[in-house]
């Protein structure tokens, strides 16, 4: 019996992918874990392994095929004792042998096996049993997370395809709470054609829009007409960062460690939600989620798109530990590395524009959470020290807030916990 590859969900958000490569070819023999098709998500680009033991019997869907929804199916595996025949003529006219047809012969490395109720010359030779491990069938999404949390698998019983265990079968609550069906057409406006033409007679190059860039253009969109946003912005003195940051610096360059501005402003961002905790939550449609722990996503630009990578626990970090992550995490990202489990959920994120000289920036929300800061340059200007007029490094720090899940006077608290935080930068270290 055939078994379908489908288009796996390669993270819990994932409703299509593109599917770059094949790595294997029709007729290849597969077992569980070879790796058989590279699918481009709007994150990265993963391997997909098989998670069967078969022959290749169709590759449904051509490499190089856009927008393939999750669950379609985009190839053909068969057992390997059976003989793979062409799938068209296989749903056509299923084929049923009758009493007096003679069966196909059988592989010459195997031997036939007796008609029914014959007995045949020699007993027929014992097939080897699988290990307990070999039998157990697993997604490569549930196999990763049972891998992270060291879950054993047996006993489980699988409610997927071919008793598949799935993510569902862990007993894992999931990532996101679903929200009441509403129909959104009621009061979204109209979105523009799919496909608009440039203006006739200019000389344009056109560009097929990536994953990553159609996912990135679905969810702002998305953002700035269901999310409610507001902005506040404090204007801070970052001398005092700056020098502490120098200080910091020359004792941790032997240990191979240099923090820039973004990694203090990230714990300074962490610790300011741990100051005013009703900023650190989510709307939940009939609930509101508040969240116990930071979990900072720090914008990455790449090529063609953004990704926002996870520092979990960020303000239970060191800067030396932030620094670090923040650069392993930045480099998987332009690699195009990152895991699921690296660019998965987050409590609020942070962009900063700082370093290309942008004086002040207003984000959009990056759903479903409802903070993001936005970081401008540090300018320099007059400004009021140790109570005299003086020039002074002046950054601002604008965040965009969810009105659904955060007041007015609560945003102001947070706003005023993270100036304090980065002009008493001391604080950060406490």
């Amino acid at each position: 019996m055939a078994i379908e590859l489908k288009m796996p969900a390669l993270s819990p958000t994932m409703e299509k992918g593109n599917l770059a490569r094949w790595l294997v070819a029709e007729g290849d023999l597969v077992k569980p874990g070879d790796l058989i098709a590279e699918i481009e998500t709007d994150k990265a680009t993963m391997e997909f392994e098989a998670v069967d033991q078969g022959r290749i019997a169709s590759l449904v869907v051509p490499a190089g095929t856009d927008d393939v929804a999750v669950g379609t199916v985009i190839a053909l595996l068969a057992d390997t004792d059976a003989v793979i025949a062409t799938p068209a003529l296989e749903e056509a006219a299923p084929a049923i042998a009758g009493p007096t047809e003679a069966a196909p012969p059988p592989p010459p490395a195997l031997p036939a096996e007796p008609a029914a109720g014959k007995p045949s010359d020699e007993p027929a030779a014992p097939r080897p049993r699988p290990s307990p491990a070999d039998r157990i069938k697993v997604s490569p999404l549930a196999l990763r997370i049972a891998k992270a949390k060291g879950m054993v698998l047996d006993g489980i019983v699988g409610t997927g395809p071919h008793g598949r265990i799935v993510r569902a079968d862990l007993g894992i609550a999931p990532l996101v709470k679903s929200q009441p069906a509403v129909s959104q057409e009621m009061f979204m406006p109209p979105l523009p054609p799919a496909t608009i033409a440039p203006p006739a007679g200019v000389p344009v190059e056109s560009i097929k829009l990536s994953a990553m860039r159609k996912t990135i253009a679905r969810r702002l969109t998305e953002s700035k007409q269901m999310v409610p946003h507001f902005y506040l912005t404090a204007r801070c003195n970052i001398d005092p960062l700056l020098k502490l940051r120098g200080e910091l610096n020359a004792t941790l360059e032997a240990r191979g460690v240099k923090l820039s501005v973004n990694d203090m402003l990230i714990k300074a961002l962490a610790l300011a939600l741990v100051a005013v905790p009703e900023a650190n939550v989510q709307f939940g449609g009939e609930e509101l989620h508040r969240f116990s722990r930071v979990d900072i996503s720090m914008a990455v630009a790449i090529d063609g798109g953004l990704v926002t990578p996870v520092i979990k626990d960020a303000g239970a970090l060191s800067l030396s530990a932030i620094a670090q992550a923040s650069k392993i995490l930045a480099t998987k990202a332009r690699d195009g590395k990152l895991a699921p489990e690296d660019y998965q959920g987050g409590t609020a994120s942070i962009s900063n524009l700082g370093m290309f000289g942008i004086d002040e920036m207003f984000p959009v929300i990056n759903p479903p959470q409802a903070l993001i800061l936005g970081i401008g340059a540090g300018v320099k200007q007059p400004w009021k020290v140790d109570g005299g007029m003086a020039l002074a490094t002046i950054m601002a720090a604008t965040a965009s807030f969810d009105h659904r899940a955060i007041d007015g006077a609560v945003a102001a608290q947070f706003m005023q916990a993270l100036r304090e935080l980065i002009e008493t930068p001391l604080l950060i270290l406490g």
